[in-house]
């Protein structure tokens, strides 16, 4: 940790927290204390009170240039704090980006998105590898530079080929697997395993349109606005808790294919956008909704 001593030229480390817990008086009190007696240097904070749930929610991003203990300490008193108060909590050093598995089936819009900002340092991820049931995208994969995991399934196969995830996810120490246009379906009990770590993007602006084929639904219903739909994986397909959307407007002259075309676009950004703010610290599940702070 930097002190006040220091020396000028030191450059200061910065912090992630990220917590949510049941509302009640002086949460903010005792955090902001235990934040200011330590030497934590606010740099950004967001906070929300739920009146439905009756729970708070903050995420703050602080310094050490005015810190009076050390990172082991700091973490020690604050798990004691967050244990009186009940949180759930994440606490890491900016730097120490999450590790992060992509899935893809042969439609490969979403991970090119992914990769392009990812390799651009526009993604704040530590992409630690690609899986697919197919080979379509190895090419495009080792061009940047990661592995491509083939995982191929069938339906007498397909525990087996969860299993073999499960212990790459191990392996790499993964913390968040996206299913960019990954074009399966995970098991209960395998989405059990993956509750709060697993993001899913689905070609359609969720409630409307799940399943199979929404572009053509959303044809047969004439809509006006096309869109894509970011949200955590759960066992109820494409019911999971919404993290971003993206919508398109459209009109009677355009076509089944050409809303595939565009969709891409918003499933692309839509997806993208949902994994920086699941590696920001930004996404806290509240129930069935997701708070974005």
């Amino acid at each position: 940790m930097s002190t006040p001593d220091s020396a000028n030229d030191a450059q200061p480390t910065a912090f992630v927290l990220s917590f949510q817990c049941p509302d009640q008086l002086g949460v903010v009190a005792q955090y902001s204390a235990f934040l200011l007696d330590a030497g934590a240097f606010i740099t950004e904070i967001s906070n929300y009170s739920d009146p439905v749930s009756r729970t708070f929610h903050l995420r703050c991003v602080f310094d050490d240039r005015a810190m009076k203990v050390d990172f082991a300490r700091f973490q020690q008193g604050f798990a004691e704090l967050a244990a009186r108060l009940d949180m759930q909590y994440t606490l890491r050093p900016v730097a120490q980006l999450p590790r992060v598995l992509l899935a893809v089936s042969r439609y490969d819009h979403c991970l090119t998105a992914l990769l392009t900002k990812w390799r651009a340092g526009a993604l704040p991820a530590n992409v630690v590898g690609v899986f697919s049931n197919h080979e379509d995208c190895r090419e495009l994969v080792e061009w940047y530079g990661l592995p491509y995991f083939h995982l191929p399934i069938t339906p007498d196969t397909k525990s087996e080929q969860e299993q073999n995830v499960a212990a790459l996810m191990a392996e790499h120490r993964v913390d968040l697997l996206v299913l960019a246009r990954y074009m399966q379906i995970l098991s209960d009990e395998f989405c059990a395993q993956l509750e709060g770590r697993a993001i899913n993007i689905h070609h359609s602006f969720l409630p409307g349109f799940k399943g199979a084929r929404p572009y053509h639904q959303a044809y047969e219903r004439g809509v006006k606005v096309i869109g894509a739909t970011a949200h955590y994986v759960t066992a109820d397909l494409d019911e999971g808790p919404i993290i971003a959307q993206e919508v398109r407007a459209i009109d009677h002259q355009v076509s089944v294919e050409q809303m595939i075309q565009l969709g891409h676009d918003t499933e692309a950004t839509a997806l993208s956008h949902a994994v920086r703010l699941y590696c920001e610290e930004r996404v806290q599940l509240n129930g069935q909704r997701t708070v974005i702070l």
